[in-house]
């Protein structure tokens, strides 16, 4: 088919890529335009814009698909449809309109649970037990378009955003080629009315751990926002982010936020229901560490009864 791509991150340079691989034309890719990035704040463009380039396509960053310019560059194509991967743009009806098969959505979730922009950190901080990827026809609203073709994965217990983010990542791009291959036999199936949750954006206020949350609950968040923007506590004077923890069975009855118990694989803290028994952390500008090699790092023995605030 003939095809316009509009994406930006990993998650859709990957089904670009498979779209060129499975032998599609695709006549432009469309990203957002490049932004700073790094210690240097240097503008780096996007993972589809660097595939793009890779693969010797045409790539346009326009602010905005609203503009007549913009409009008379996607017309001028004449796609038979245009796929869309968390591209971070609205498309306007105009542009809705255009491609002859319409417009497809590559969605990180089984719609319509999981609107919205943090999908995957929403459903493993839910405890969802499964999620996966819809192949949605696209319309005005945000995600409420039929469905065309959908595939479902385990979210495993060991599951982080970045882990479970990664598979996401090859299922969207298998997904998308087989969407295209069945088209247009597929049967669009509207989206339920029930069960329509929203995935709003993860933000930095959310990383302050509250020790008083049970423990089951705090465990899910720091899978959930890990790699960003990562659960963390103050524990003796110093920033500590958790990036490993697991339930603990020996609950004694200490306070929410104390440490009553120090091991050799790490610390035991009271939550406000159940405990946790945290493995792995980082101090401010360090790389993640055994929580026993930070122990053993401490100036200061740090003893049963400290309190993580």
């Amino acid at each position: 088919m003939k095809i316009i791509f509009a994406g930006t991150p990993p998650f859709a340079a990957a089904a670009l890529t498979a779209l060129h691989q499975a032998g599609h034309e695709i006549v432009l890719a469309l990203s957002q335009p490049d932004r700073p990035a790094g210690r240097g704040m240097k503008l780096t463009p996007s993972a589809v814009t660097v595939a793009a380039t890779q693969l010797g396509l045409r790539v346009e960053k326009p602010a905005s698909l609203r503009t007549p310019e913009t409009l008379e560059m996607v017309r001028a194509c004449r796609a038979d449809v245009m796929v869309v991967a968390a591209y971070g743009l609205i498309l306007p009806q105009a542009v809705l309109d255009l491609p002859r098969l319409g417009c497809l959505n590559i969605h990180g979730s089984l719609l319509p649970r999981w609107r919205g922009a943090a999908r995957v950190q929403r459903a493993i901080e839910a405890g969802d037990s499964e999620t996966g990827v819809d192949i949605m026809q696209m319309e005005a609203g945000l995600d409420t378009g039929p469905i065309l073709l959908e595939k479902k994965i385990a979210i495993a217990a060991d599951d982080t955003s970045a882990s479970l983010f990664s598979r996401l990542t090859s299922l969207g791009a298998y997904a998308i080629v087989e969407a295209l291959e069945k088209l247009p036999a597929l049967s669009p199936r509207p989206q339920s009315e029930s069960g329509i949750t929203y995935a709003r954006k993860v933000e930095k206020s959310e990383a302050t751990i509250d020790w008083r949350t049970a423990a089951d609950v705090i465990e899910r968040r720091i899978r959930a926002f890990d790699p960003f923007p990562g659960c963390e506590t103050t524990l003796c004077n110093e920033k500590l982010k958790i990036w490993r923890a697991f339930p603990a069975d020996n609950v004694l009855n200490a306070p929410p936020g104390n440490v009553f118990e120090i091991t050799s694989d790490g610390i035991t803290i009271a939550c406000g229901r159940g405990a946790l028994r945290v493995t792995i952390v980082q101090r401010p500008g360090g790389k993640r560490i055994r929580t026993a090699d930070w122990l053993h790092g401490q100036p200061t023995p740090i003893q049963p009864g400290a309190q993580c605030q």
